[in-house]
């Protein structure tokens, strides 16, 4: 069994450890499900939430299911046995990675709608650098989303133990089995050492992309809470 090959020597102690952070993983979920739904449901019936409102809350409540759902369906690969593959079990990669990236999905959409209805919006002049600001922030995020995204794949093909020192792979800038895989497309989200390699060159674009938005915001007048936002974004990139 999947089991057997890859933890015949675990002892009880060391399962019981596992399956309490399993349990208490999925008991933690539970409860954040039960802190979103309960609250809606006793908002909308006081009459509290507007219309727009309803549809965020609405969204915000079928995003926490979906995850609870996307959640049993990537253990659910781990569980299954593969007869025909020697390679140690683990669950899908995609689905981790689905699963990663619906819960930041989440995560992001609240903060959006918290911050909306805590802090009043600024009313700025909408010029010409700013528009250019707000564009080249939405690129930033959508490059850390992969960036991210990059790093389930990391996590789900145990991709990190490939290679252990930088900035080269080894003794090469590029190593050798890097499009070892055929089709060619597999190896993006297959190949450990490919996967390892992109999620390197993500984060590098990542870090230098959070630079260059916090080096351009200094040359735009603007409201306090705005720039330290952008400074508290490089400050978490560095030590990130």
């Amino acid at each position: 069994t999947a089991f057997n090959s890859l933890n015949h020597d675990m002892t009880l102690t060391e399962f019981k450890f596992i399956w309490y952070m399993e349990y208490s993983h999925r008991m933690w979920g539970r409860v954040v499900g039960l802190a979103y739904v309960l609250p809606a449901a006793y908002f909308w019936r006081k009459g509290w939430l507007s219309r727009p409102l309803k549809g965020c809350v609405l969204a915000l409540c079928g995003l926490v299911c979906f995850q609870g759902l996307l959640g049993w369906y990537m253990v659910k690969s781990g569980l299954e046995e593969k007869p025909d593959s020697f390679d140690i079990p683990r669950v899908s990669q995609y689905r981790l990675a689905a699963h990663l990236g619906s819960a930041l999905v989440l995560y992001s959409a609240s903060l959006w709608t918290g911050l909306s209805l805590l802090l009043p919006r600024h009313k700025l002049p909408e010029t010409h650098q700013l528009l250019r600001l707000r564009q080249f922030a939405h690129g930033t995020t959508a490059l850390i989303f992969l960036t991210a995204l990059s790093g389930a794949f990391v996590a789900g093909l145990d991709a990190g133990l490939v290679y252990n020192s930088f900035p080269k792979m080894g003794e090469r800038w590029i190593p050798d089995d890097l499009l070892a895989f055929s089709p060619v497309l597999r190896n993006i989200f297959e190949n450990p050492t490919t996967v390892q390699f992109d999620h390197r060159i993500l984060g590098i674009a990542s870090a230098t992309a959070v630079t260059a938005l916090y080096l351009f915001s200094r040359k735009i007048p603007l409201p306090r809470r705005t720039r330290m936002a952008v400074t508290s974004l490089l400050a978490v990139a560095c030590m990130q």
